[in-house]
């Protein structure tokens, strides 16, 4: 992947509940009900949890796996970063994600269910891309043409991801870094352009020069 640009879409709140949704009713159609719902953080937490909404259930745990940083930025190696606290010998058990995009992440959930015992485990997902080498057993929406998606409950974190990688060693203004924005990542944003280049501001990865902004020195080279 070319990290310089690549395609991306930010999904809606309204679109992230209508696909959780959409979610919970192809498991609730397939008959499987679970003892356990185990969220991916942490990009599962909030879709795991309008999932057993939907779904009338109240066991919901979580696991956290690392793979993916902020604003598409891969790390070396897929790994639990904070394991199962409960145990799930002998149980059935949902897993739920937000995406599937290489797959490592559910594969690794998986395979650390499995290892712990549980009776039988399944998969879902808001959104599967075809690209990823693991296919959940449940997914709301198939993604045929590789992209970034952008969720709500981490989009801001991601804009500032994007925002400092479209930074230059010469100053820019508001408006032009969100042209490069969309430029490079299709990513049309405005209003909270101000709050994302502040944090960068804040993390002294950008330095503000009146209204213009420019990549701080240390990050430059």
């Amino acid at each position: 992947m070319n990290l310089e640009s690549f395609p991306c879409q930010l999904v809606t709140w309204d679109r992230a509940i209508w696909l959780a949704r959409d979610l919970a009713k192809i498991i609730k159609a397939s008959g499987y009900r679970p003892d356990l719902v185990i969220a991916v953080g942490r990009g599962g937490f909030v879709p795991a949890r309008i999932v057993c909404d939907f779904l009338l259930l109240n066991q919901l745990t979580s696991i956290k796996i690392e793979h993916w940083g902020i604003a598409a930025c891969k790390q070396d190696a897929t790994k639990v970063r904070f394991p199962l606290a409960t145990n799930v010998s002998g149980l059935k058990v949902l897993i739920i994600d937000d995406v599937t995009d290489t797959g490592e992440t559910l594969q690794v959930a998986a395979s650390h269910v499995k290892a712990n015992g549980a009776a039988d485990f399944r998969t879902g997902v808001l959104q599967h891309k075809e690209s990823s080498s693991f296919e959940p057993d449940y997914f709301a929406d198939s993604i045929k043409e590789w992209k970034w998606i952008i969720y709500p409950w981490a989009a801001h974190e991601d804009l500032v991801g994007f925002a400092e990688r479209v930074l230059f060693n010469e100053p820019l203004s508001e408006e032009q870094i969100c042209d490069e924005l969309e430029r490079r990542y299709t990513l049309k944003i405005d209003q909270e352009i101000s709050d994302v280049l502040q944090d960068l501001v804040n993390m002294r990865k950008a330095e503000k020069k009146g209204s213009m902004y420019i990549k701080a020195p240390a990050q430059i080279g």
